[in-house]
């Protein structure tokens, strides 16, 4: 239902949004105000696109491109130069994108979207500490660094713009494969066990085979992990899971770039809809408990 509603309110930005930009960009230069619209138009397009056809791509996108409206509308009210009734409307609608985006429904459905055979697949949430810091600012270099070679090479200002794009494009692009990490973290539930997927904290993919697991389960956020536990949760605690093997497994944890070999037989991870995955594991005969060890 989330998604629905959120293609909904990105359908209705060229009337809610577009109001107010069309108000802002009345007073700029005819080629500045050109190539800001069509910037804005082809910002919608791919957003919309990744929304209609959810995969992981498409998430990256969503979750930058809801974020990058929202910014631009607030900017164009600080301007004083549109309506009350526009600015009203272009708020409400890019802050309903920007809250949607941020939800598990969506992340699941772009995860199950590039699923292989019978997988169930659940994205691993985000760490606290980028989503409230890092993350944040690197939407708003990717939004920087795209529009502001193009809207300073239409503004006349050609060496200016010509080394912002040549700057401004890469950095993007560095960014954007950066956060599309975040959306290539899961837990993915498969017939011979669960595999946990995550580029930001392991080099390749785990199997852990069923006849192997002894519970899966709810972590207590407020106890800490014992010291031969592996935790792969990267400070997302709340609603994450433990799962216990019944012998220690081999996997290659991912550090300063290279990879790092640990046995052990007790992980932390921290996916979204963790009472869902705990439901889908039971039916594929996954022993799932509550005790973490």
């Amino acid at each position: 239902m989330n998604i629905l509603l959120l293609r909904v309110a990105w359908v209705t930005l060229p009337v809610t949004a577009g109001s107010l930009a069309g108000e802002v960009l009345r007073a700029w230069p005819s080629p500045t105000r050109t190539t800001a619209e069509v910037l804005l138009w082809a910002a919608w397009l791919v957003v919309l696109m990744a929304l209609l056809a959810p995969r992981p791509i498409g998430l990256t996108t969503a979750r930058t491109g809801a974020p990058l409206a929202l910014t631009a509308t607030v900017l164009a009210v600080t301007t004083d130069r549109a309506s009350a009734l526009a600015s009203i409307a272009a708020l409400a609608a890019t802050t309903l994108c920007a809250v949607l985006v941020a939800t598990p429904s969506l992340a699941r459905s772009c995860a199950q979207g590039a699923a292989y055979g019978d997988e169930e697949r659940f994205p691993l949430k985000v760490p606290p500490a980028l989503f409230l810091g890092v993350l944040p600012l690197a939407v708003l270099a990717v939004g920087t660094g795209i529009a502001a070679g193009p809207l300073l090479l239409a503004d006349g200002s050609v060496g200016l713009g010509v080394v912002a794009l040549l700057l401004g494009w890469p950095i993007a692009a560095v960014l954007l494969r950066s956060l599309h990490l975040l959306s290539r973290r899961w837990a993915v539930l498969v017939p011979a066990g669960l595999v946990v997927a995550d580029p930001m904290t392991l080099t390749d993919p785990v199997l852990f085979i069923r006849e192997h697991i002894v519970g899966l389960g709810p972590a207590d956020p407020r106890i800490r992990p014992p010291e031969d536990a592996t935790d792969l949760r990267l400070g997302a605690a709340h609603g994450s899971l433990a799962l216990l093997l019944d012998e220690d497994a081999d996997i290659y944890r991912r550090a300063r770039g290279r990879g790092q070999g640990v046995r052990t037989h007790l992980l932390f991870i921290a996916p979204v809809a963790a009472s869902e995955l705990l439901e889908r594991a039971a039916a594929r005969r996954i022993a799932v408990r509550v005790e973490t060890s």
